[in-house]
């Protein structure tokens, strides 16, 4: 436990210290945010230093490695694996916003790449849980004290939950605030989650190990997180950009599977999944009825922004539910 909060302290401290720099860095290099007519009047938001995920990347890595538990535990130490597929996801986000920000192509990635990019990651990843000893193809169904044994099935399924969560972080990134305060909460979660099993085992009802190393993982992601919103916060100073939503996504979908909990993304990361959730019915809506729409304007934030609501009260309403499903996200762990 000593661990877990110390990687959140340190993670938040090279998060706040490396921030001035970063955002001055970016400014130096005209690396900013380019904004677009589509969305709701962001534009004094234009040329806002992107890429500002690399500040939370410093701080989750040097965290999780210098606060990871004193002894290695071989082939049941899951520290490289979750930072593999954070930073893996977080590479295809970089190339993102590198082509946006410097080669000033608006598009960035095309689709097949970023998609390919994630495959990759994703598939990789699922491979490895498959095949981990401790881990394997049976999940654990929330509240209801069993497991469902998905077989083969667990690769394709697997990998595309790992690309939906992290697309779905994507997406929610367009506010102020937003991803960062969220995820921090729901991390926050994942941490309470680790704690419950590690006291669990200690009563010999749980044999999930790596325990320790995915809470300080998960507590330096909330670390991180809490230490960029102090640049990213309403007004923002920097955004987060692709490259920091993928390595948050990356990281949550990373910490699910290996707890063989992914049905808890559905609470942990209720808003993300309703932000793809969202994008999906408007663009199905929109092209049955020829042109209507269901939401205002979608990703639903940007709907709630159009109905009149403030980027700081958005953020507060997501945070707000966010801490209640995480709570009942824990509360199954318990009951379990």
């Amino acid at each position: 436990m000593y661990r877990m909060m110390g990687a959140m302290l340190l993670s938040l401290g090279i998060a706040l210290a490396a921030g001035p720099k970063l955002i001055a860095w970016l400014r130096k290099l005209h690396f900013g945010q380019t904004i677009y007519e589509l969305g709701p009047a962001h534009q004094k938001k234009q040329g806002t230093p992107v890429m500002g995920g690399l500040m939370m990347a410093a701080g989750i890595l040097a965290a999780s490695l210098i606060c990871h538990p004193a002894c290695w535990q071989g082939g049941e130490d899951f520290v490289i694996p979750l930072l593999a597929v954070s930073f893996l996801s977080m590479g295809v986000g970089f190339a993102d916003d590198y082509i946006k920000a410097v080669r000033k192509q608006h598009e960035g990635l095309k689709p097949l790449q970023k998609i390919a990019g994630q495959v990759v990651v994703a598939a990789g990843f699922s491979v490895y849980c498959y095949f981990h000893p401790a881990v394997g193809s049976k999940v654990l169904v929330p509240f209801l004290n069993t497991e469902w044994d998905l077989g083969i099935w667990y690769l394709p399924l697997m990998t595309l939950t790992v690309i939906f969560i992290v697309n779905s972080s994507n997406l929610q990134d367009g506010l102020d605030g937003l991803l960062g305060t969220v995820s921090a909460v729901g991390s926050s979660a994942w941490a309470m989650i680790c704690v419950v099993l590690i006291a669990l085992a200690g009563a010999g009802s749980s044999d999930i190990p790596g325990l320790n190393t995915i809470g300080v993982f998960a507590l330096a992601m909330a670390g991180a997180c809490i230490g960029f919103l102090r640049y990213n916060r309403y007004p923002a100073k920097i955004f987060m950009g692709d490259t920091g939503s993928m390595l948050l996504g990356g990281g949550m979908a990373a910490i699910a599977l290996l707890l063989r909990r992914p049905f808890l993304l559905l609470l942990i990361c209720f808003t993300p999944v309703m932000s793809s959730v969202s994008v999906i019915i408007q663009r199905y809506y929109f092209k049955l009825t020829h042109g209507k729409r269901i939401f205002l304007m979608s990703p639903i934030h940007h709907h709630f922004e159009k109905k009149g609501y403030s980027e700081t009260q958005i953020v507060s309403m997501y945070a707000g539910i966010t801490l209640v499903l995480g709570t009942i996200a824990v509360l199954s762990v318990v009951a379990g």
